[in-house]
């Protein structure tokens, strides 16, 4: 239970951050780009397929996808390092930082002010990400259908979890079953309301009130950076901390 309601508190806060529609799809226009690189085909590309799916779920129009993948025919996308930042926030809690960047010295002493501000400190690569799976996760609103008919259709598509309450269905799967299994549910349930790859965290840590506070300035930091892509952590903050805090 407290995972699902760590789940539900990032959902919460996703569900104001996503109204910034103009940095949304400049993220996502950074991952079609990365992804187009090898190929501009989606039926030999899972990755460009996934990019593609995030994109339409999105409203993206039409003419800006397809801007980005006449550039990345032509040779002209931009060029984009993925760098991966991990480190530790208020209360203990671990971080994990996904980027693309075209300037990595820009970028880390960014992220780096970021943390240092709010009461965190930068690891190096491996220091929490032990801590954390990496899994595919796809995301459908709760109306979409019920809990029984959402675990049967799960199931049967391979995917390992599905997480259902009043607020929505949370499907887990392994990270190459992932396009299989969210193509599988799209002809059942149409497109989800958010997919891809993420880090789950094995363990939850609890942060009061005080330390909630600072966290959440420090994902907000994060958030605004124009190089971050997404951020996964480990914190439990219950109902009645985020009812006060946001």
């Amino acid at each position: 239970m407290a995972g699902h309601s760590k789940f539900k508190n990032i959902m919460h806060r996703k569900g104001a951050q996503d109204k910034k529609r103009a940095k949304v799809f400049g993220r996502l226009i950074k991952e079609l780009t990365v992804a187009a690189r090898s190929s501009t085909d989606p039926d030999s590309n899972p990755r460009l397929r996934s990019a593609l799916s995030a994109a339409r779920a999105a409203n993206m129009p039409k003419d800006n996808i397809e801007r980005v993948l006449k550039r990345a025919e032509g040779g002209e996308g931009e060029n984009y390092d993925e760098i991966r930042y991990e480190g530790y926030g208020p209360g203990g809690t671990a971080l994990i930082v996904d980027a693309m960047t075209d300037n990595r010295n820009r970028t880390a002493s960014e992220v780096r002010a970021a943390f240092n501000k709010f009461g965190g400190s930068l690891g190096e690569t491996g220091s929490v990400s032990f801590m954390f799976d990496r899994v595919g996760q796809i995301i459908y609103p709760a109306d979409v259908t019920d809990a029984d008919t959402m675990f049967e259709a799960v199931f049967e598509a391979g995917a390992e979890n599905v997480e259902s309450d009043a607020t929505g269905h949370e499907v887990i799967c392994a990270p190459d079953d992932f396009n299989a299994v969210r193509e599988a549910l799209e002809t059942v349930f149409g497109a989800p309301e958010e997919s891809g790859l993420t880090w789950k965290p094995q363990n939850l840590i609890a942060v009061d009130e005080g330390q909630a506070s600072t966290l959440l300035k420090l994902l907000d930091a994060l958030d605004d950076n124009d190089d971050v892509q997404n951020v996964s952590s480990n914190f439990d903050i219950s109902d009645d901390v985020i009812a006060k805090l946001t």
